[in-house]
C-alpha cells in the first residue's frame, strides 16, 4: 500500500484568482479553499472533535502559545501528541504562537533571538525563539508547522514595519532551518512561511523574495486583519498573493468575517482561520444567509423556526425538537451551557457550507455570481447586532 504524500498541493479549478484544488497529507486531504476551525487550546470550545468533523471541517488550528503554557508541550508529548491527546485524527496546523505573545502578554524584552514574556495565566517568564517555537510544534505533533516571526501594528512607522519585516525573513531562515532538523516530524509535516509587511507593496514583495528564497512548502500572508478595516486588507490583497508562488497554498491568518473570506478567496486565498463562528456562538450571535442575528434579541422570544432555514445543521434541520429560534433565546438568555454548544456547532457548520459552495462556484467557473449574491443576501438583511 502507497503511503499517503507528505505534503501534495493540486489545484483542480481556477477562475479569475480564485482556486480550489486539495492538499493531501498523511493524516487525511484538506479542500481548498479551506476554513480551519480555531482549536487554542486543544478544543474546538463546546464542539465535540466529531461535531466538527461532521461540520466538514478537514483540519483544525492550535496554538503554541497557549498550549506551551497550558498543559505544557512535552506534556502533550508525552501523553502522545496533540491528535492523541484531544481525539483529532485529521490535519492540524500549529500557530507559532507570534501573535499571541504580541497581543496577550506582558513583554519584557524583544530582541534578535526572540521575545521573552510574562505568562497571561500566572506571570511567570517564558521565552519564545525561532527554534522553541518550532520545538514546541514538534512536540505537539503538528502536521503544518508555522514559522515564528515578529508581528507590528499596521499603524506602525514604515521603520517599525521594515525593520520587523526583516527580523521577520531572518527568523524565518532558523525557523526552516530548525524543522529540518527535527527528524522523523519533519519527513511527515510541512512548514508555512509568513509574508510580513503591513499594507506596504515593496516591503511585502522583499518578504516574498525571502521566503520563495529559503523554500516553503505554503504560505501566510500575516500582519492583516488587525483593525485596517477591511477596504485596507482587500487592497493589500490585491497584490500580496500573487507576490507569492502560484503552486504553493496562501493563508490568510486570522480572517475572518464570511463577506472577508469571499473576498479573499476572490484574490487567490486558499486557507483561513478565524475564532469569530466560535465566539461568536458563545456570546449569542448566529451566522446567517441573511446576515448574522443576536439571538439574545427580545423578537426571537417566540420564534418557533430555525436560525437559517437554508442551513442543514442538526440544529436547524429540527427546530421542533429544540433548535428553535425561541429555545435558542431562552438557553442564551438563562446562560445555559447548550445554548452556547448548539450556536457554536451552528456557526461551525454556516463556514463550512459557505467554503462548500466557494469551492463549488470555482469549479463551475461562476465565483462572482455566487460572491455578488452572497454580498448581496448577507449585508442587505443583516441585522444591526
Amino acid at each position: 500500500m502507497t503511503q499517503p504524500p507528505r505534503f501534495d498541493f493540486t489545484i483542480h479549478a481556477t477562475d479569475g484568482k480564485a482556486r480550489t484544488g486539495e492538499i493531501a497529507m498523511r493524516r487525511g486531504t484538506i479542500r481548498t479553499p479551506a476554513f480551519m476551525p480555531v482549536g487554542t487550546a486543544a478544543t474546538v470550545k463546546g464542539v465535540k472533535p466529531a461535531d466538527v468533523r461532521a461540520t466538514g471541517a478537514d483540519i483544525l488550528l492550535g496554538n503554541t502559545y497557549h498550549l506551551m503554557l497550558r498543559p505544557g508541550a512535552e506534556r502533550v508529548a508525552r501523553l502522545g501528541g496533540l491528535h492523541d491527546f484531544m481525539g483529532w485524527d485529521r490535519p492540524i496546523l500549529t500557530d507559532s504562537g507570534g501573535y499571541q505573545v504580541m497581543s496577550l502578554s506582558d513583554l519584557t524584552k524583544r530582541d534578535e533571538n526572540g521575545v521573552t514574556f510574562k505568562s497571561h495565566l500566572d506571570g511567570s517568564r517564558h521565552t519564545l525563539s525561532p527554534e522553541r517555537s518550532i520545538e514546541i510544534q514538534r512536540l505537539l505533533g503538528s502536521d503544518i508547522v508555522m514559522a515564528f516571526d515578529e508581528l507590528v501594528p499596521t499603524t506602525s512607522t514604515p521603520e517599525v514595519q521594515a525593520a520587523a519585516m526583516a527580523r521577520s525573513m531572518r527568523w524565518a531562515k532558523r525557523s526552516r532551518d530548525a524543522f529540518d532538523g527535527g527528524g522523523a516530524h519533519a519527513e511527515g509535516a510541512a512548514i508555512f512561511g509568513i509574508q510580513q509587511g503591513a499594507l506596504d507593496q515593496t516591503l511585502r514583495g522583499d518578504s516574498a523574495a525571502a521566503l520563495i528564497d529559503i523554500g516553503f512548502d505554503g504560505y501566510a500572508v500575516g500582519g492583516l486583519a488587525v483593525g485596517e478595516g477591511q477596504e485596507a486588507m482587500f487592497a493589500c490583497l490585491d497584490f500580496a498573493p500573487g507576490q507569492l508562488p502560484v503552486d504553493k497554498p496562501r493563508y490568510l491568518m486570522g480572517v475572518g468575517k464570511p463577506t472577508d473570506i469571499v473576498g479573499a478567496v476572490e484574490r487567490g486565498i486558499d486557507m483561513f482561520d478565524c475564532v469569530l463562528p466560535t465566539r461568536s456562538g458563545r456570546t449569542g450571535q448566529a451566522f446567517t444567509r441573511h446576515g448574522p442575528i443576536n439571538i439574545r434579541n427580545a423578537k426571537f422570544a417566540e420564534d418557533q423556526g430555525p436560525l437559517d432555514p437554508a442551513c442543514g445543521c442538526p440544529t436547524c434541520e429540527h427546530p421542533e425538537h429544540g433548535g428553535s429560534r425561541a429555545y435558542l433565546h431562552h438557553l442564551v438568555r438563562s446562560g445555559e451551557i447548550l445554548g452556547a454548544m448548539l450556536m457554536t456547532e451552528h456557526n461551525l457548520w454556516f463556514y463550512q457550507a459557505m467554503m462548500a459552495d466557494l469551492r463549488a462556484a470555482i469549479a463551475a467557473g461562476r465565483l462572482k455570481a455566487f460572491a455578488d449574491a452572497f454580498r448581496q443576501a448577507y449585508e442587505s438583511h443583516a441585522e444591526r447586532v
